[in-house]
């Protein structure tokens, strides 16, 4: 696994599944055309960009770069490292037909390409050093936050205080914290809620 320490952005969940195989980051997916209208993501994707900055990678067919301009146009420039793929013809697997433009997304892309792409935007894996306790699954459990009568009222107030997208699942929710709270920070924002 190779770890990022900034965000990727992704068009869907087959792209947040292939990535997952070999990275170690957080991985949000802009559910297509779907970020256009998606304020509470559009404000998420501004915060991360604001704590260390985000990596894009769409396809690399048309579809891929209007969701990628349309990121671009709400992120300032120096917050957002494009990552590239090639245009390779060929068929997702999974899919009866090939894309309107004949293109591998990044889904069907092979790893070592996907790699090598990130190698040419300057990504590189995170080396930092620095110790710190991670929020986890059983962190949110034992908070309440998760397997529990009321956890969705509680998930929801925690992140209503923290100003995130109340849609998040709860894997999505220990990563997201993970990048803007530290472990203290989220027992005190608990202990003050509940």
């Amino acid at each position: 696994m190779i770890k990022l320490d900034r965000p990727v952005i992704v068009e869907g969940k087959y792209d947040v599944i292939k990535l997952s195989g070999f990275l170690d980051a957080l991985i949000i997916k802009t559910d297509g055309f779907g970020i256009f209208k998606d304020k509470e993501k559009q404000q998420l994707l501004l915060r991360l960009a604001g704590e260390k900055g985000i990596i894009v990678l769409t396809d690399s067919d048309g579809a891929g770069f209007v969701i990628r301009n349309f990121i671009s146009s709400i992120i300032p420039p120096d917050k957002i490292t494009h990552v590239y793929i090639p245009d390779i013809f060929g068929k997702e697997k999974r899919k009866t037909a090939f894309s309107a433009e004949g293109k591998l997304g990044v889904e069907g892309v092979e790893e070592k390409v996907l790699l090598e792409a990130f190698e040419k935007a300057g990504v590189t894996a995170s080396l930092s050093n620095r110790k710190r306790r991670r929020i986890t699954n059983l962190d949110l459990f034992e908070c309440g936050l998760s397997g529990r009568e009321n956890s969705v009222q509680k998930r929801r107030l925690l992140l209503k205080k923290l100003a995130l997208p109340e849609r998040l699942s709860t894997s999505s929710l220990v990563k997201i914290l993970n990048t803007f709270v530290t472990y203290e920070e989220f027992e005190k924002t608990v202990k003050e809620l509940f």
